[in-house]
């Protein structure tokens, strides 16, 4: 029986590590947390605020070789409910991400934005009339 999300993985290019600690921690407000020292080797980064967890996993070259080709996800996206979601967006757009409206789901407020590498995210908050 499920119970509940444990975390959502993302994917992300090598390298961008540091793009991503500076967007989750100082853009969203998150906090990184260590991932297991067996996981650590393969890069990447987890973060936490309360009880979501992100974890951002480093997309790796195609097996027999070549370049890592990483694209985002483009419809793809993590859903993360929010409070204060008028102020948590002027955040967003304080730091510098960019933030998208969208009035399509019926009893909630809610924005999209991305992080560095272009990964989709979506942030909502019940109204009161009408939310799942």
């Amino acid at each position: 029986m499920l119970v509940s999300v444990d975390h959502v993985q993302l994917a992300a290019p090598l390298g961008a590590e540091e793009a991503l600690r500076a967007y989750y921690t100082d853009v969203l407000g998150m906090t990184e947390i260590p991932k297991p020292p067996v996981l650590a080797g393969r890069g990447g980064c987890w973060f936490r605020a309360g009880t979501v967890q992100l974890h951002l996993g480093m997309e790796a070259a195609p097996a027999g070789g070549g370049e890592c080709h990483f694209r985002p996800a483009r419809k793809a996206h993590p859903g993360l409910r929010v409070t204060r979601i008028e102020a948590y967006a002027a955040r967003l757009e304080e730091r510098g991400a960019k933030v998208v409206w969208d009035d399509n789901l019926p009893g909630h407020r809610r924005f999209y934005s991305e992080d560095p590498v272009g990964n989709r995210l979506e942030f909502l908050e019940p109204t009161g009339t009408g939310a799942l």
